[in-house]
């Protein structure tokens, strides 16, 4: 019985911090908040293994695994407890303190924060209590009547009062999750901007992606990478929440003029459409950590010259709305025809919520970590000598312009083909410079020069395609980029740290 009391006041407080905080500050659920926290704590091997592992599954992996640790400390507590009674109340209190030690330490807490991690203490520590109480007034030495001494049994009250618990835990749990689900008019706010930019006229609109440009009969990905489908790499465990008609962004530090502009400040300046390719810092040789979408926003370099940038602001530090930074080189922004952009909408929609809803930052050519905050809330002008970023802090580099890569996605490794001429394609990026070859071979044998879809722009992937071929047996197969400097992808292999991986992309196939 000592473990179930030790389950259920665990349970409790879980559910009933979640409930507080989905009506004060979704952040501050202490499950969430203890997730976000292990985030933030764990070793950057530990960080890239989980990316590399689960990929973009990697938050439910987390999440899961903190259920299960809660569900084995309440068993471990409830088998200590039988002898001594202090030890139970202790791991309940315990775990309650760290969840309110993980909202303090949190990128920007408030005061609000902390009720939902408090609630979850004081519930925690009161159902353990109350149920330890009851199983040991009504489950102890057992009566000549089998009964509780009033009447009642004595297993009845200790059954009802656990029941009651666990109904009262599932309805707050219940509650707290719809309430966060229902995003507070997200969707509405979400549908609204997508109407407004379907009726904005645009000042520059991205030319149509030409059929030539993908190979969708040898089964490699679309050119657009439909929203869905889209690679999220973020550290947000509970995706932040803000209407567009309450979004605000504050650009301050080293300029002339501080500037505050809302959703409408933005519709009212010139809309452009750009097809961008984005890339994560911690794709590995031939992952797929790397989407294109059209997106429309407002040029970001414009806007900074607006405000009067000083010469010796050589980082834009820009913050999302959970804490995140990033540090981009103001030079790149500033560079004429880079095409940097606040970003409002993805693909013919406003942005969708996990993708940055309202407003995000899209940087051609340099990797996510430095460019592309989302939630975007906050942006400074200053030095790198004055302000470290998030993963700047983990050992991540200061400066991260995308290397030329490329990757083979036909055939898939380990597929049984039939002798003779075998389909090989995939896709090379080198933003913002563009790719002008591919080269392929098939073990230790003669490059074979791809042929390659038509350019998009040089701040996009590019397809390609060719043909080997082959023997039966077992062949690996091998693919290098070369870009428009004439640079081409180096074979030296390098782990994604600390500023994007190197090395030719391969697969192995049998021929048969």
């Amino acid at each position: 019985m000592a473990i179930l009391v030790e389950l259920l006041a665990i349970a409790a407080a879980v559910a009933s911090g979640h409930l507080v905080a989905a009506l004060v500050a979704p952040a501050s659920s202490p499950f969430v908040a203890v997730g976000d926290a292990v985030v933030r704590l764990s070793p950057q091997p530990v960080v890239e293994f989980a990316k590399s592992a689960f990929g973009t599954a990697d938050k439910p992996v987390l999440l899961a695994g903190i259920g299960v640790l809660l569900v084995l400390l309440g068993a471990l507590a409830g088998l200590a407890a039988r002898r001594r009674p202090a030890v139970g109340t202790a791991v309940v209190a315990a775990l309650g303190l760290l969840a309110v030690a993980a909202v303090l330490t949190g990128p920007v807490p408030t005061a609000a924060d902390l009720a939902a991690p408090v609630v979850a203490l004081v519930v925690g520590v009161a159902v353990q209590r109350g149920l330890d109480r009851l199983a040991r007034r009504h489950g102890g030495t057992r009566t000549g009547s089998g009964g509780s001494g009033d009447g009642v049994p004595r297993r009845t009250v200790l059954a009802g009062a656990s029941a009651a618990v666990a109904a009262g835990t599932l309805v707050a749990g219940g509650a707290g999750l719809a309430l966060s689900s229902s995003g507070s008019g997200i969707a509405a706010s979400r549908a609204a901007l997508t109407g407004r930019l379907a009726a904005a006229t645009l000042a520059e609109t991205a030319p149509p992606v030409p059929a030539s440009a993908a190979f969708p009969q040898l089964g490699t990905v679309p050119f657009v990478t439909p929203n869905a489908d889209f690679y999220r790499i973020d550290v947000a465990l509970t995706i932040p929440a803000v209407r567009a008609e309450d979004w605000s962004l504050r650009v301050h530090g080293r300029v002339a003029r501080e500037l505050v502009l809302t959703v409408d400040d933005l519709l009212r300046r010139p809309l452009v459409q750009r097809t961008i390719t984005m890339t994560c810092v911690s794709n590995t040789v031939g992952g797929n950590l790397v989407s294109t979408a059209d997106f429309v926003g407002v040029e970001l370099a414009p806007l900074l010259l607006e405000a009067g940038v000083d010469p010796s602001a050589d980082q834009i530090v820009s913050t999302s709305r959970d804490g995140w930074t990033a540090g981009t080189p103001t030079a790149t922004v500033l560079e004429p025809g880079r095409g940097a952009l606040l970003a409002l909408g993805m693909n013919g929609e406003a942005l969708p919520v996990e993708h940055g809803f309202p407003v995000r930052m899209v940087v051609p050519g340099l990797y996510g970590y430095v460019s592309a905050t989302k939630w975007l809330a906050d942006i400074e002008l200053t030095t790198f000598a004055e302000r470290s970023v998030f993963w700047r802090d983990r050992g991540w580099a200061e400066r991260a312009p995308i290397k030329t890569q490329c990757r083979i996605d036909v055939p898939v490794g380990f597929s049984r083909l039939p002798a003779g001429r075998v389909q090989v394609a995939g896709v090379a990026w080198a933003q913002p410079v563009g790719i002008t070859a591919v080269e392929v071979r098939a073990d230790d044998g003669p490059w074979v020069r791809a042929e390659l879809a038509t350019e998009v722009n040089p701040n996009t992937w590019r397809m390609w395609r060719a043909e080997l071929d082959l023997s039966p047996g077992s062949h690996t197969l091998t693919a290098r980029a070369t870009d428009r400097r004439g640079l081409v992808q180096t074979d030296v292999r390098v782990d994604p740290i600390p500023d994007g991986a190197t090395g030719w992309p391969s697969t192995i196939i049998t021929v048969v």
